[in-house]
């Protein structure tokens, strides 16, 4: 009998046959490995990379790219593409103002490129989907630190193969700090973690299966590498760094307790002020970073971070926390006031010393429009009706400009979502179907988010590097298959 599973996973079979050759959709019918008992894993925290050197002003890394056999689930050993041996990649840690070189080695048999998400870097180092690192060859790509501090993530770009190269594992932090960090009581050390989310779907021998678009059938959403795990954590704040590290996954996450989240900071940085959140949605490449309040909870208390709008209720709970004890507040932490529903309305929190975060204010030279949206007769996703060619340049904009881009998502009929990704540049989303966007969803941001039919308008200024950059849908899958497009910053007339 044919079961509403078999029947899910039949229908996103034929709707990716359309696109992609039948002999890469077995896996979307291939047998799900014995299930993980949810909570029954601890949760891992990636390592954090060591220098080879340093210099009074640069960092020097050695990263080596390649297939590493993992056990991500009981008993099974994944093949996985890794940085550095490690799934996801290790984190950097960084600081502004000083200078990180990586060396990037591809140990791989196919071409790959890195990509930092979410920095303003050089042309040369931006991991541009047409400039892979050849097998058996080396890159060394240099990110200048010139930024506020921001949590961003590295993830291989490379045309046509980043979708399945990302999937099966090349992606990792990349945690920028800022000297203004030193001076606000937010916590630091084993209190400041990192977590990379992303779903997966597993073959009967505990193997990635990937079928592009396959949104449906990936049943498994992995925390920094391990399905539904928990953390043993301490009667402390905790700083989350959430990456939404997934090719189509959406999220928005909540507690079981019921408690918000105090937001500090989006894709590119700390908020204007911190929001008191009950709820935080992130698609796919976007970033937020929130404090959770474990200082009065009893211990033995068990809380769930939940995904609200899980497709399926074996997606929904995520990851457990379990409350230990710990040593009184610190200092710093008395400097943050508690939050909750009932205790506090106002829709934001003061934290002492919170930088000011205002986005440029400059006038806009010129509006720009692009609809993105799929071609059913080509099986193609397209912006403004043209796939990805990296001969054309779609905006030639002098250094310095201010800019409106418009940006449509086409496909309200077909109820596709979409996103748009600007490489090189932090924006401000100045409104969604004519209503001025939440100040936390607003400014710093590099990916935003497009409903079926959203019109959105974000405001950009070019005011740091010169070259060619891409443009493009983040829902991965999408950009793969032609969703992007190439600005070109030139020095000013």
């Amino acid at each position: 009998m044919l079961t509403r599973r078999d029947a899910l996973k039949l229908g996103s079979a034929a709707g990716a046959a359309v696109l992609f050759p039948v002999n890469r959709l077995a896996s979307a019918l291939s047998d799900d490995p014995p299930g993980v008992p949810p909570f029954s894993l601890p949760l891992p925290v990636p390592p954090v990379l060591k220098p080879a050197h340093r210099t009074a002003d640069t960092d020097f890394y050695d990263m080596r790219i390649s297939e590493t056999e993992l056990e991500i689930l009981p008993g099974f050993r994944t093949r996985t593409l890794t940085f550095a041996g490690s799934f996801p990649g290790p984190t950097v840690r960084a600081r502004r103002g000083r200078e990180v070189v990586i060396r990037q080695f591809n140990g791989l048999r196919s071409p790959v490129t890195v990509h930092l998400h979410g920095a303003a870097v050089p042309a040369s180092s931006d991991g541009h989907p047409m400039d892979p690192i050849a097998p058996g060859r080396a890159r060394v790509y240099r990110y200048p630190n010139d930024q506020r501090a921001a949590t961003l993530w590295y993830h291989d770009h490379t045309h046509e193969l980043e979708a399945e190269q990302i999937y099966r594992g090349l992606s990792g932090a990349y945690l920028l700090s800022d000297p203004v960090e030193t001076r606000l009581p937010l916590p630091t050390g084993e209190f400041d973690v990192p977590l990379l989310l992303r779903d997966a779907k597993f073959d009967s021998e505990g193997q990635f299966a990937f079928v592009p678009d396959d949104f449906t059938n990936r049943p498994t959403v992995l925390v920094n590498g391990r399905p539904q795990p928990h953390f043993e954590v301490k009667r402390k704040l905790y700083r989350l760094r959430l990456i939404n590290g997934s090719n189509l996954e959406m999220f928005r996450f909540r507690l079981t307790s019921g408690a918000p989240f105090l937001q500090i900071a989006a894709d590119g940085g700390f908020l204007r002020a911190p929001a008191v959140r009950p709820e935080i949605d992130l698609w796919p490449a976007e970033r937020a970073e929130v404090l959770v309040d474990f200082r009065s909870v009893p211990p033995g208390t068990a809380v769930v971070l939940q995904n609200a709008v899980a497709l399926s209720a074996d997606k929904r709970d995520i990851l457990q926390f379990r409350v230990g004890g710990g040593a009184p507040p610190s200092e710093r932490e008395s400097d943050v006031p508690s939050w909750s529903r009932t205790a506090f309305s106002p829709p934001r929190t003061e934290i002492p010393g919170w930088p000011a975060t205002e986005p440029p204010r400059r006038q806009p030279t010129r509006t720009r429009r692009f609809v993105l949206g799929l071609d059913l007769a080509s099986g193609r996703f397209l912006i403004n009706g043209r796939g990805f060619d990296p001969d054309r340049v779609d905006a030639t904009i002098e250094h310095g400009s201010t800019e409106i881009w418009e940006i449509v998502n086409g496909d309200a009929a077909l109820g596709i979502q979409h996103s748009m990704h600007l490489h090189l540049v932090q924006f401000r989303v100045l409104d969604r179907n004519g209503k001025p966007e939440p100040a936390h969803d607003s400014f710093p941001k590099d990916t935003v988010r497009l409903y079926p039919g959203d019109v959105v308008r974000i405001q950009v200024t070019f005011d740091s590097h010169l070259g060619r950059f891409p443009f493009h849908c983040h829902f991965l899958d999408h950009a793969a298959h032609s969703m992007m497009g190439q600005f070109e910053v030139v020095p000013r007339r």
